[in-house]
């Protein structure tokens, strides 16, 4: 009761505001998303994504070793491949030899300590952009279930610490587990993405590795059938708790900021780590506002990942991930 009780005593100064500060931000709670693409010699930066960029294997080396020096210790791999490839069952994700496999060789090679995940969904191999196998207008769920256990086997096989599946389809992390366990991958983990929603946010995404849905006729125009709806909430801890007792040993909340609401959620329910990955379109305002001058980009950018990690979030996957470690280790 004031006068007795006066919060602004803890405020006084750096050093008490400090000592008494609740949520730590550090570079620990970053994981690193990459973009590989297919050719050579290409560093070509995402229009929409300001200062961040789609790479070419033999530029990889290079990166890794640059984000193991600022202290990140986790990638989260994602590639791009020509239209070649792409049919609609997603066949060339599990070539032993693809572009994703060399990927995970290549990391594992160059940086043995790095932890290596990888994204597991279709839409990179689609020639429809969808997460998954679609016949008669419908993305089959148990169908692609089938092939995404065989991309999560074929990235563990090349080397991959955790598979990280991004398609939202019932039962994959069963499915998954399972796999890797009759094949003896006890010890791949599987960060689940399993509130992932059906947001505006992901357009940067999608340009960068041209993964979205295609307008052709009887193909779903977006993912709504799969990802979750903006307005649920209660829904998330369901799809949570049934990706746990399948055998998940992370979880991810996919965005960020617009649901700090459903981290806080899973936070109160489940014991597992949980993750929130901070989207392309986060990413692409902040960039964009800095540049106008009408936000402080480093200020905003800290506030904003602290913001996560007070919602009840382990880990961060995000594109401020360097910029967020060059600020740490200068203060």
């Amino acid at each position: 009761m004031y006068p007795l009780n006066r919060f602004r005593r803890l405020r006084q100064n750096d050093s008490i505001r400090q000592l008494v500060q609740e949520n730590q931000l550090s570079i620990n709670d970053f994981i690193v998303p990459l973009f590989i693409v297919e050719g050579y010699n290409i560093r070509e930066e995402i229009p929409s994504m300001p200062n961040y960029f789609r790479q070419s294997l033999d530029h990889i080396p290079a990166e890794v070793n640059t984000l193991w020096e600022l202290g990140l210790k986790a990638v989260l791999l994602f590639v791009k491949v020509s239209e070649s490839q792409k049919d609609n069952t997603g066949k060339a994700a599990t070539n032993p030899k693809g572009l994703m496999q060399k990927a995970i060789k290549l990391i594992k090679k160059t940086r043995p300590e790095m932890l290596v995940m990888t994204d597991v969904a279709l839409d990179p191999f689609s020639s429809l952009g969808h997460d998954g196998i679609v016949e008669d207008g419908e993305i089959v769920n148990d169908k692609t279930v089938e092939k995404l256990a065989e991309m999560a086997l074929s990235h563990a096989q090349a080397g991959a610490d955790f598979v990280a599946p991004s398609d939202m389809m019932d039962g994959r992390i069963l499915a998954m587990r399972s796999k890797l366990e009759d094949a003896g991958f006890h010890h791949t983990g599987i960060m689940s993405y399993s509130a992932k929603y059906a947001s505006a946010f992901y357009g940067p995404f999608r340009d960068a590795l041209d993964s979205a849905p295609v307008d052709v006729k009887n193909v779903p125009k977006d993912k709504k059938t799969y990802q979750m709806n903006p307005a649920n909430r209660q829904e998330a801890v369901a799809e949570t708790l049934a990706d746990i007792d399948e055998g998940a040993d992370i979880v991810m909340v996919k965005p960020g900021l617009c649901y700090l609401d459903i981290v806080r959620d899973l936070a109160n329910h489940v014991d597992v780590p949980i993750a929130v990955y901070q989207v392309s379109g986060e990413y692409a305002m902040l960039k964009a506002a800095a540049e106008k001058g009408w936000l402080n980009h480093d200020e905003v950018m800290l506030e904003q990942l602290i913001a996560i990690k007070r919602a009840g979030a382990k880990l961060i996957a995000t594109y401020f991930a360097k910029d967020a470690a060059r600020l740490l280790n200068s203060m």
